[in-house]
């Protein structure tokens, strides 16, 4: 089978691509390095020909809300349009758990306008939602930090891996469309300041993690469960402490 994985050079993308190549596929990956451009377009004709399945784990090379809203409205739009034309059967897309509570970020937003162009689209579709990746722990700290304080709430979050990220996406690739929304999650929750104090402290980084229940996320004041999945996400396997020690 052939499967297009737009973004197919990114964290994981270049996961996506290397576990479905070990199963047997086509994977090509599809980037503005290789050729192909979802915001004008350019290559996706070409490299769609012959696809079955699209997989779009694409991100907005800004996180302003105006240059995101656009990014994912455009590039979606065109996405959906290329492969309907090309006979694609199956759309995959990666989003965010949460995503519909997360609403008050222009970044969440412009995601759900994603989601929904996908599900009026037409063609058959599955969309992930996974929850944060242990690999963003820095960016989330630096969000948040002033001075040397980082100030986060103490919300709960169930990240995972960015292997496990990828598994799940090219689990949903090889199977039957859903029509809807599979999440999938880490094996553990955590305070968010807690999971931040823990990944800053085994980088050796020196900046205080403060508890504040109002601190924004992205831009959006969380509640306990904001960022939780629902009983029914799939739980992946890789532990947080057990990806840290990984990282020395």
């Amino acid at each position: 089978m052939k499967v297009v994985v737009i973004g197919g050079t990114g964290l994981i993308g270049s996961k996506v691509v290397g576990k479905l190549t070990e199963h047997g596929h086509e994977a090509v990956a599809a980037a503005p390095n290789t050729g192909v451009n979802t915001l004008t377009g350019e290559g996706l004709a070409e490299v769609l020909q012959g696809a079955s399945v699209v997989v779009d784990v694409s991100n907005s090379p800004s996180f302003e809300d105006g240059p995101v809203m656009e990014f994912f409205r455009t590039s979606t739009t065109n996405i959906l349009k290329a492969e309907a034309e090309a006979g694609v059967t199956h759309h995959v897309a990666l989003s965010v758990v949460g995503t519909d509570r997360l609403q008050d970020s222009g970044y969440f937003r412009a995601k759900q306008v994603q989601e929904e162009l996908i599900g009026a689209s037409g063609t058959p579709y599955s969309i992930v939602h996974a929850t944060q990746f242990f690999e963003f722990v820095k960016a989330i700290a630096d969000e948040a930090t002033e001075g040397d304080t980082v100030r986060l709430s103490p919300a709960k979050i169930q990240p995972m891996a960015s292997d496990d990220v990828a598994a799940a996406v090219a689990r949903a690739a090889v199977g039957a469309p859903v029509n809807g929304v599979v999440e999938v999650a880490g094996p553990e929750a955590f305070p968010l300041d807690e999971l931040i104090r823990k990944g800053l402290a085994a980088k050796g980084d020196p900046r205080t993690v403060v508890t504040d229940e109002h601190a924004p996320y992205w831009g959006v004041v969380l509640k306990e469960t904001t960022l939780l999945p629902g009983p029914d996400a799939h739980v992946a396997e890789i532990r947080f402490a057990d990806w840290l020690a990984q990282q020395k």
